[in-house]
């Protein structure tokens, strides 16, 4: 098979607008139109289904009749890059964004992104997290130069709506309630161990991770940190940190 005909049948099998690839034959007769009908229907399933796995809570918050519209026209603009599905729909979030329909939500995406961390955290490599005690050995003096390299799972997603706890009443992880205030929340995304988890983090948090994580010394993403949340507390963030397994090694 040319690699024309190669791009013909790949787009065909997303878009339902268009031919059968010019070409095809089919043992059961001449006239292929049929089943490769069905095989397109069932690779936009498969897609759609991948989709809902990787955005349960999506799913959940828009119902399943509208995610699987949504899901496919996703399918059919972005069609996979690769044979493995781990990673497809990581540009989802910015497509509902940008979805017409989904516009009365504009915290579906923040969502979406939370759970797409959540993903990246579960397939990320296995490792040990930095052990606190290890900072008892270093002089005082010395505190404001330190470096970390942060673990292979650890994200921040930041969030201009209250998505963590969106996320968290969709998921199970609390009950369905009214919320009160719908003030941004930003969360730190890590698995240490076996498990996923979802931190909230208090203001300031995100920033000061998000610098560390960068290479940034400690003075330094503490100096950040202060200047977007003036009540920013180096100590229960650093200790908040430590206690998810956020870092991996002191640099």
């Amino acid at each position: 098979m040319s690699l024309a005909t190669q791009t013909e049948f790949a787009a065909a099998l997303i878009d339902s607008d268009l031919a059968v690839p010019k070409g095809l034959t089919a043992w059961s007769g001449p006239e292929p139109a049929r089943r490769f009908g069905v095989y397109r229907n069932n690779v936009a399933i498969g897609l759609i289904s991948a989709l809902a796995s990787r955005f349960p809570a999506a799913e959940r918050i828009v119902g399943e009749e509208f995610f699987a519209a949504m899901a496919q026209e996703f399918v059919r603009l972005h069609p996979p890059r690769s044979p493995l599905l781990l990673a497809y729909g990581d540009d989802f979030p910015d497509f509902a964004e940008d979805f017409e329909p989904a516009r009365e939500i504009p915290y579906l995406p923040n969502v979406m992104r939370l759970e797409a961390a959540r993903g990246h955290a579960y397939h990320a490599a296995d490792a040990t997290p930095l052990n606190a005690a290890l900072l008892a050995n270093i002089e005082p003096a010395g505190l404001a130069d330190l470096a970390f390299v942060p673990h292979p799972s650890a994200s921040i997603v930041r969030c201009a709506h209250p998505a963590v706890t969106i996320w968290a009443m969709n998921t199970g992880e609390i009950e369905l309630a009214d919320i009160a205030d719908w003030t941004a929340e930003d969360a730190l995304v890590v698995r240490p161990e076996m498990i996923v988890e979802v931190h909230r983090l208090p203001p300031g948090g995100a920033v000061f991770l998000e610098r560390l994580f960068a290479g940034a010394d400690l003075g330094s993403a503490f100096e950040t940190s202060l200047a977007e949340a003036a009540d920013f507390d180096l100590s229960a963030n650093l200790a908040g940190a430590f206690t998810a397994g956020a870092f991996l090694a002191i640099r």
